[in-house]
């Protein structure tokens, strides 16, 4: 007997239930949201509608504690966290308080989501929070454990930054293989563009004679650190790719590693598309070594990422204490076995896209106290954007607030540590 065929659902909804699957990948199994959104957008027929799931759920997560408070204001008590009811409502409310839905699609589109009583609820819910003219803040509220964490680490004022910073999206950096290039834009350093947000970059004049790639100001100032070639570099955890780009464009042979095989496909485009020359690996830096020691070495390691919050809001509900002293762990044995590659006189510069000092520097004060022949080496002041100073103990530090009149940047730690002998 044949089995009968489900009738297909109506307009709009499949992604708004891809954009559910994927807001559970991310809030409820801690989930990277890029790297869940292809299993959650399987069966989708248009790439347009891939990139409206992509948009709901970053918008949700970068207002979700704005959105659960006025869930909260219009029930008689808070729903469970992890509610169906509360993850529809989600939807519905961002897409009509921040995407410009209208009303009626948001929910309409969302209701098919739900059954029965949670079915009642959401419809209930939404439509007393439309009939009060419910707004969200200008500036979003950061999630409490966030807030906290980052206000003991660097201050009030830094957490508020990222506040501020959350809410607007930020501008494009472009890295430039010379000193020139068509685009235009403002330059904050040298071979370096920023252009607005939401900027189509193949449309740039430029892009495809490789004059330059997308980088973040921030993610460019490890390999600034290394300084000019020529020798032999190695940039560990490469992909996908900006610093070997850099290293190349500067004059060193470069080797590249990274595990992730589908990363390095955009690395070794990217070397296509530029001119640049690298040798490209695919290997775990754990298990991997080189044949002979090297004059450079750039390891940007795998860390909680919470830098890069603006461009990803997923980490600032995933990162948790327990994620940030898993990835500390795998930076101490990465940056221990990269020391061993380092030639006598060669230097090597750690980094990573984290606001946590558990992966910063916490890291390099317990390597320097663990390894006599390397030394931190203050970073060159010129080195860095026009307002923003290396740390009195030498290394850099970039935080939310800093270069904000400028569209800002992402936080990381850079620092440059000399092999002596």
């Amino acid at each position: 007997m044949a089995r009968p065929q489900l009738a297909p659902e109506p307009p709009g909804v499949p992604a708004r239930r891809a954009a559910l699957r994927l807001l559970d990948a991310v809030l409820r199994r801690g989930l990277a949201l890029e790297a869940a959104l292809d299993r959650a957008t399987t069966g989708l027929d248009r790439r347009e509608d891939r990139g409206l799931v992509h948009a709901i759920v970053s918008e949700a997560l970068r207002r979700l504690p704005d959105l659960d408070a006025l869930i909260d204001s219009a029930t008689a008590r808070p729903l469970p966290e992890d509610a169906k009811a509360r993850f529809a409502l989600r939807i519905a409310l961002v897409q009509a308080l921040a995407l410009g839905t209208p009303p009626h699609a948001a929910i309409a589109t969302v209701l098919p989501l739900v059954d029965g009583g949670p079915r009642k609820l959401v419809h209930g819910v939404f439509g007393t929070l439309m009939r009060r003219n419910a707004a969200l803040p200008e500036v979003p509220e950061l999630p409490a454990a966030t807030w906290l964490r980052w206000q003991a680490a660097w201050g009030e004022d830094v957490a508020e930054a990222a506040r501020v910073a959350i809410a607007a999206p930020p501008p494009v950096d472009l890295s430039l293989r010379g000193d020139t290039t068509a685009a235009e834009g403002m330059a904050l350093l040298p071979r370096h563009l920023r252009v607005p947000a939401f900027t189509t970059v193949p449309e740039l004049p430029g892009f495809a004679e490789g004059e330059w790639w997308v980088q973040d100001l921030a993610a460019s100032l490890p390999a600034r650190l290394i300084g000019a070639g020529p020798g032999t570099a190695l940039d560990l955890c490469a992909a996908p790719g900006g610093k070997t780009l850099q290293l190349a464009a500067a004059g060193w042979d470069v080797t590249a590693l990274d595990v992730s095989e589908k990363r390095l496909a955009r690395l070794s485009e990217n070397l296509d598309r530029t001119g640049l020359s690298a040798k490209v690996v695919a290997a775990d830096a754990l298990k991997w070594k080189p044949r002979e020691p090297v004059d450079a070495l750039l390891l940007d390691a795998p860390c909680s990422a919470t830098g890069i919050f603006r461009r990803h809001p997923d980490v600032l509900h995933r990162v948790r204490p327990a994620v940030i002293a898993e990835a500390a762990e795998l930076q101490a044995r990465l940056l221990a076995r990269a020391a061993e590659w380092v030639k006598p006189g060669g230097r090597l510069v750690y980094a990573t896209c984290s606001l946590e000092r558990e992966e910063g520097e916490a890291q390099v004060e317990r390597f320097l106290a663990e390894h006599a022949d390397y030394r931190l080496v203050p970073a060159a002041p010129e080195l860095l954007p026009e307002g923003i100073a290396p740390d009195p103990k030498g290394w850099v530090r970039t935080l939310p607030g800093m270069l904000a009149e400028q569209g800002g940047l992402d936080g990381f730690f850079i620092a440059r540590l000399d092999r002596t002998g």
